[in-house]
């Protein structure tokens, strides 16, 4: 199977299985890859974590091949289908966390983009290389990039389609932190000890939480401020805000129940 979906403790684990080809994006496996989120977002995991399977690649992009000779039509079909799949991880109950090992280019680094967190190897490489085909980024990559590294950065990066090394990303803000890649089973479980420093905390809250901070660079200031009272007022009438604060009072662990 392209895409395998497993279940490793509280974590649902996505891994991209198509090394041969370096985990390259076909139709098939994008296809693949939409009904395995929609079965993550019914599921009680606390995070979703996605990667790459073998020790060269998260995924090298879309499958150059099944691209040449599609019509217009066919181009636009797929390329809307595409930013459709990865927009699912926006929706999701639960935070995601990428952990990029090896090589994440095109469709593969827009993957990565759209997760809530991104963890790299120290051998990663990561890059926006369509320009080079005569291309542009199809999959959301041109609206992600700019909210994440800044417009200069992310045009420097889609117009001279240019790599970028695991440091480099760091300094740059492409991703949260490094791990070590001593094997793919070590890069998995430092994407599993991240996501347990907020898999303990409230669901919905964390799912305010991501969007107040998600929609702030797409409004105004005085609209992203009235965002935030709108969603700090739904958090506040959680159960779990109840508890949350509770806890403090009694000076004890809160135990949230996602309510």
């Amino acid at each position: 199977m392209a895409i395998e979906l497993t279940r490793v403790e509280e974590f649902a684990l996505i891994t991209l299985n198509r090394p041969e080809a370096l985990n390259a994006l076909s139709m098939a496996l994008i296809r693949d890859l939409s009904a395995r989120l929609d079965e993550v977002a019914k599921s009680d995991a606390r995070a979703l974590i996605i990667t790459g399977a073998g020790p060269k690649a998260f995924c090298a992009g879309a499958d150059i091949k099944e691209l040449q000779g599609r019509s217009l039509m066919a181009q636009k079909q797929g390329g809307e289908f595409g930013q459709a799949t990865f927009a699912k991880l926006d929706t999701l109950p639960m935070p995601s966390v990428a952990v990029i090992n090896g090589y994440a280019f095109g469709g593969g680094m827009e993957l990565a983009l759209a997760c809530t967190f991104r963890l790299a190897t120290r051998n990663a490489k990561m890059g926006t290389p369509e320009i080079k085909l005569g291309l542009i980024p199809g999959y959301g990559g041109t609206q992600r990039l700019p909210r994440v590294v800044g417009e200069a950065r992310a045009l420097e990066m889609v117009m001279t389609g240019r790599t970028v090394d695991a440091d480099e990303a760091l300094r740059i803000g492409l991703v949260n932190r490094l791990v070590d890649n001593a094997n793919e089973g070590d890069a998995v479980a430092a994407g599993m000890a991240f996501a347990r420093e907020f898999s303990g905390y409230s669901l919905p809250v964390l799912s305010f939480a991501r969007d107040a901070v998600k929609r702030a660079g797409e409004t105004p200031l005085h609209e992203g401020l009235k965002i935030e009272t709108d969603l700090g007022t739904l958090a506040f009438q959680t159960q779990d805000s109840v508890e949350g604060m509770a806890a403090f009072a009694e000076k004890r662990k809160p135990v949230f129940k996602d309510k």
